[in-house]
C-alpha cells in the first residue's frame, strides 16, 4: 500500500512538473510576442538635410524670393516663390514652385502692422502659405464695431489680407493627456525634458504661475512637482519639476489612451499641410492638419505670438497636451476655438522654441539612434532654427511606434507586475520551479531504488 502510495505522489509531481513547463514556455512566448515593435532607426518624416526639404530651400533663397513652404497632397515639399528665376532653382532642387504675389517680407509687414493695431481680445491671425494670405479671424466675442476697426486696418494693409469670422471663442484649455492637478485647476503633462541634472514636464504656461505645486490625484497626495518656470502671455510655455527630480521610467512615451503611448524620438517644426496629432484626457487622441505658422492669438489674458494653427480638435481639458507626428515632437496645445463635435480651430507652442528658450532638451527613446531599446536619452539640443519635417503624403502619416504605459505617477503593484502578460520573469520562475521539481522526483526515486536494493541485497546474501 505504501509503495502504491509512493508510485501515485512520484506520477503527480512529475505531472505537475510537465505541465509547469509548458505553462512557463506559454507565458515566455506570450510576453516575447506582446513586446512593443522597436522605433525605426530614424523619425520617418524627420528631414534629413536642410537642402532636401522645403524650409531649407526658404531658408538658401531668402525672405524676399520666397513666401513659405507646405506639403503638397503627393507628400512633397511646395515653396511658394516671387518669381520664375527663382521657381526654376526650386524646381531643380526636387520640390514643386508656385509663383505668388507676395513674399514672406510683405507678409511678416502685414503681421507686424496688424499687432502695431489697437489689440481686440478674441482676434487671431496667422500666415497662410498656400493662398500666399494673412487670414485674420475673429471669434463671437468681437463686436461689430471692433470687427470693422479690424476690417479697416486690414484694407489699407492690402488685399492679402483675408477677414473671416469663426465660431466658439479663443480660450486656453485647461486640463490635458496625464493630468495633473493643482489649486488653479487641472492641466496637461505634455513632454518630459531634462537639464542634465534634474527633469521637468513641458507644458503650456497658462496651466499655472511659477511656484503652483502640482499632484497626480484631486486628494493632493501624489505630488508631481512644482512650477518653475513659466511664460504667458506673449509665449505660452512653463517647466515643472519632479518632485523627486526625475521623470523615471517611460519618460519618453506620450500617453495616447487605453494604457498605450506613443515613443517620442525628437523635436522638430511641422510645416504646412502636414498630418499631425494631439492627445489631452478630455478627448483622447485627434488628428488634423497644419492650417497656418507664426500665428498671433489675442486671449481674454494676452497676446500670445509665433503659435502653430491646425484644424485638430480640442475641448475644455485638453490644454498642455502633446501634439506630434511620427514620434516627432511638435507641440504642446494652448488654446482655440471649437469643440470635437462641430470641429475648430487649435493652436500650439512650438516645442522647439520652448526647449531654445528655456535650456533644456526633449528626453526621447534612444531606440531611434542605437536601436538598445533604452529609454530616457536627452536628445540634442535644437538648433537656432529649429528642425524641420519633411514629408510622406499628409493622409499617410502616424502618430509613431507604440510602446506601453510604463512610467507615471502610480507605480504598479509587485502583483500588478508578475501578473502582466509582457513580462517574462514569472513564466521563466514557474520554468525553473518546474525543473526543480523534476531533478527533485527523479533523485527522490533514485534514492528510493537505491534502498530498496541495499534492502534486497542484505536479505538475499545475509
Amino acid at each position: 500500500m505504501r509503495h502504491a502510495r509512493r508510485q501515485v505522489v512520484r506520477r503527480v509531481t512529475r505531472l505537475a512538473a510537465v505541465g509547469g513547463l509548458l505553462l512557463g514556455g506559454t507565458m515566455v512566448t506570450r510576453a516575447v510576442a506582446s513586446e512593443p515593435p522597436h522605433a525605426p532607426t530614424a523619425p520617418r518624416t524627420y528631414a534629413q538635410s536642410a537642402a532636401e526639404t522645403g524650409a531649407g530651400l526658404v531658408s538658401r533663397l531668402g525672405t524676399s524670393r520666397t513666401a513659405g513652404t507646405w506639403i503638397g497632397s503627393d507628400g512633397k515639399p511646395v515653396v511658394a516663390v516671387t518669381d520664375e528665376d527663382t521657381a526654376a532653382e526650386v524646381r531643380g532642387a526636387g520640390a514643386e514652385a508656385k509663383v505668388v504675389s507676395h513674399s514672406m517680407n510683405e507678409l511678416k509687414s502685414a503681421t507686424a502692422a496688424l499687432r502695431s493695431a489697437p489689440r481686440v481680445p478674441g482676434t487671431a491671425w496667422s500666415l497662410d502659405y498656400r493662398t500666399n494670405q494673412v487670414v485674420v479671424q475673429g471669434d463671437s466675442t468681437v463686436s461689430a464695431s471692433d470687427w470693422s476697426r479690424m476690417t479697416g486696418v486690414a484694407d489699407d494693409i492690402g488685399t492679402f489680407v483675408r477677414m473671416q469670422r469663426t465660431k466658439g471663442t479663443f480660450t486656453t484649455r485647461i486640463n490635458g493627456a496625464q493630468p495633473i492637478l493643482s489649486t488653479g485647476g487641472r492641466c496637461s503633462a505634455g513632454f518630459n525634458v531634462t537639464n542634465g541634472q534634474s527633469d521637468f514636464i513641458l507644458t503650456a504656461g497658462h496651466c499655472g504661475p511659477n511656484g503652483s505645486v502640482w499632484f497626480a490625484d484631486n486628494q493632493a497626495r501624489q505630488q508631481v512637482g512644482t512650477t518653475v518656470n513659466q511664460s504667458f502671455p506673449t509665449n505660452d510655455w512653463s517647466l515643472v519639476q519632479y518632485a523627486s527630480g526625475k521623470a523615471g521610467e517611460g519618460a519618453d512615451v506620450v500617453a495616447v489612451g487605453n494604457g498605450r503611448g506613443v515613443r517620442i524620438t525628437g523635436a522638430a517644426d511641422p510645416a504646412v499641410g502636414q498630418r499631425v496629432f494631439r492627445s489631452g484626457s478630455t478627448t483622447g487622441l485627434r488628428d488634423g492638419q497644419v492650417t497656418g505658422l507664426d500665428a498671433t492669438v489675442n486671449y481674454p489674458e494676452g497676446t500670445v505670438t509665433g503659435l502653430i494653427e491646425t484644424n485638430v480638435c480640442a475641448e475644455s481639458g485638453d490644454s498642455g497636451g502633446p501634439m506630434f507626428s511620427e514620434g516627432v515632437a511638435l507641440g504642446v496645445t494652448s488654446g482655440g476655438s471649437g469643440d470635437c463635435t462641430a470641429g475648430g480651430t487649435t493652436f500650439f507652442q512650438p516645442v522647439t522654441k520652448a526647449l531654445s528658450a528655456l535650456g533644456v532638451q526633449l528626453i526621447v527613446s534612444t531606440q531611434a539612434g542605437s536601436g538598445t531599446g533604452q529609454s530616457g536619452a536627452p536628445s540634442p539640443a535644437p538648433s537656432a532654427a529649429g528642425g524641420s519635417q519633411s514629408a510622406v503624403a499628409p493622409g499617410a502619416a502616424s502618430p509613431g511606434s507604440s510602446a506601453p504605459i510604463t512610467g507615471g505617477t502610480q507605480g504598479a503593484t509587485l502583483l500588478a507586475r508578475l501578473a502582466d502578460p509582457r513580462n517574462v520573469g514569472p513564466g521563466l520562475l514557474i520554468i525553473a520551479g518546474s525543473l526543480v521539481a523534476l531533478v527533485a522526483a527523479r533523485y527522490i526515486r533514485a534514492e528510493q531504488d537505491r534502498k530498496a536494493y541495499r534492502r534486497y541485497y542484505s536479505a538475499t546474501w545475509g
